[in-house]
């Protein structure tokens, strides 16, 4: 996702992406199947770990009321979380000249989440010449005050995902439109976080899904098993098969055929 959208910046705008972020959602999201804040800011960075310009920022996993108990952050406060740190705090992006300029913040995610956003409006755009981005996480409903700080003053990157019409999403964001880039997906990629925790769950293969180290960090962690049950096991293929009916056709395994994971690009959720 991120060096797609790296890719589409540096052939198609001119921005210059000069680092990305994970910013795990707080555990006060309440997902089903959601793993505790740190094992996933964990996974997170074992799968960044290679990388030169992708880190994790814990920031949201962190954040906590009067009471210690986990906080939801909201999407606007991510990105003034990071537009403080890097713009106030560390004084902007160093350049090659040795200017520090002001960095571009900005958000990164799928075409589901421009379509959940898709039911509000306001109006007015901002623009600087050094990009960063993140990756967060957020529940179904937007302020109309957020959204104009998301849409507004920061900007979002879209990848378009299959089953999904992001025309009709941004037809009711038009105010944005100058703030909002589409990035087409060259080849189609599907693997979505809640379709690898489901894999992991019917005790399916997810190798060449995500990083090995992550796979390794899940088993050695024993994250999103399923209970064992004393009863025969169902055949996976075919609880799979229900679990995304009406969601776009999955490439499942015959009952008798040991399971072929696909190498697919890595996608952590």
């Amino acid at each position: 996702m991120f060096e797609m959208a790296s890719d589409f910046v540096r052939f198609n705008t001119d921005f210059e992406v000069c680092a990305g972020y994970l910013s795990p959602v707080s555990d006060a999201y309440k997902k089903a199947g959601l793993a505790p804040g740190h094992h996933r800011v964990n996974m997170c960075s074992r799968a960044v770990e290679p990388s030169p310009w992708l880190m994790v920022d814990p920031y949201e996993t962190l954040n906590r009321n009067e009471r210690g108990e986990p906080e939801y952050v909201p999407t606007a406060k991510v990105l003034r979380h990071f537009d403080h740190e890097i713009n106030t705090v560390l004084g902007g992006i160093e350049g090659t000249d040795g200017v520090r300029r002001k960095a571009r913040i900005a958000l990164l995610a799928g075409a589901d989440l421009i379509m959940s956003m898709s039911a509000f409006s306001p109006f007015h755009i901002h623009s600087h010449n050094l990009l960063t981005f993140f990756f967060p996480g957020e529940p179904g409903l937007w302020s109309p005050t957020d959204l104009d700080v998301i849409l507004s003053q920061y900007g979002a990157f879209i990848i378009e995902r299959s089953g999904t019409d992001i025309e009709e999403a941004l037809a009711s964001l038009r105010q944005y439109e100058n703030n909002i880039w589409v990035i087409s997906q060259v080849i189609q990629n599907d693997i979505s976080s809640t379709k690898v925790r489901l894999f992991l769950r019917k005790d399916l293969s997810v190798r060449y899904l995500i990083p090995d180290p992550v796979v390794d960090y899940i088993e050695e962690h024993g994250l999103y098993q399923e209970p064992k049950a004393s009863s025969a096991k169902a055949s996976p293929s075919r609880e799979l098969e229900k679990e995304f009916k009406g969601k776009g056709k999955a490439s499942l395994p015959p009952d008798d055929a040991a399971p072929s994971p696909e190498e697919n690009k890595p996608t952590v959720g």
